[in-house]
């Protein structure tokens, strides 16, 4: 973030994000930080959230909790605690995310309900476990994360693609639902971001050289850093913006299938080789 409008939004605010043990998550708690925000940051990852704790500049005030955003009783009982603590919560990200690598033939049930639990259920439980003191107090803001694989399907990952689409699809609804309530919703989709979750992508049980050409593929195309995407994220909530797109050809995966909605995946394996 440089404009000093975008980071006086979140000074003295308090600022929820999920994830936060690495990539976008770890640098939108340090920019957060940096901007002067009173953060509760949470990941499944014990060590890396410490990590993420360590960066933060001396003396900003800091919750750090262990937490499995696909489980709706940690969820909720996270949102009280930090509710308990400092009164309200002002911003949401609801940004913990994975993905796994194997076709719908070798995709085992059990690998789907796995992945929408973080992916999909993780930001309905955030959202609606934040929303009602948001709505009492007139103000706040829910940002959850999709993807550019909100916007267009590739092969192997199709439990990626439920979570996103549907994520896009809520939010964009709560978005709606809030207009003159004085809380915001935002949906960002994130695109090319040089994060673990391309590159520690989990393999299904049943996969096989497809899954690991495609995951080879994508990691060779992620070159905007995680530090570029939160600023712009940063940014553009600051400024009330429904949406976000941002990373490394993201904005050609949004419009490519608006203009070709039923051939955009030939020229996608012609730029792409995906």
């Amino acid at each position: 973030m440089n404009a000093a409008s975008d980071t006086h939004a979140y000074r003295g605010r308090i600022c929820v994000v999920t994830g936060a043990a690495s990539g976008i998550g770890r640098a939108l708690a340090v920019q957060l930080a940096e901007a002067g925000a009173i953060l509760a940051i949470s990941d499944v990852d014990a060590v890396g959230l410490k990590e993420t704790a360590s960066l933060l500049p001396p003396g900003t005030r800091a919750r750090t909790t262990h937490l499995d955003v696909s489980s709706k009783s940690a969820v909720q009982a996270y949102a009280e605690a930090v509710l308990a603590e400092f009164g309200t919560a002002h911003y949401v990200f609801n940004n913990a995310g994975v993905t796994l690598a194997a076709t719908i033939e070798h995709a085992r049930l059990e690998e789907y309900e796995w992945l929408l639990g973080i992916n999909l259920w993780g930001p309905i439980y955030g959202t609606k476990a934040f929303l009602p003191a948001m709505l009492r107090q007139g103000h706040g803001h829910v940002v959850n994360f999709s993807s550019v694989f909100g916007f267009v399907t590739v092969p192997t990952q199709s439990a990626y693609h439920i979570s996103k689409f549907g994520i896009r699809g809520f939010t964009e609804c709560l978005s709606r639902e809030l207009e003159g309530t004085g809380v915001s919703a935002t949906i960002v989709h994130p695109g090319g971001i040089a994060t673990r979750i391309g590159t520690d992508a989990r393999f299904g049980v049943d996969a096989g050289p497809a899954e690991r050409q495609f995951i080879e593929k994508m990691s060779a195309l992620l070159k905007t850093t995680p530090e570029q995407c939160a600023g712009v994220i940063l940014a553009g909530v600051a400024r009330r913006k429904r949406r976000i797109v941002v990373g490394e050809s993201a904005r050609v995966l949004d419009l490519l299938p608006r203009l070709l909605p039923v051939r955009y995946g030939a020229v996608l394996r012609r730029l792409r080789g995906l």
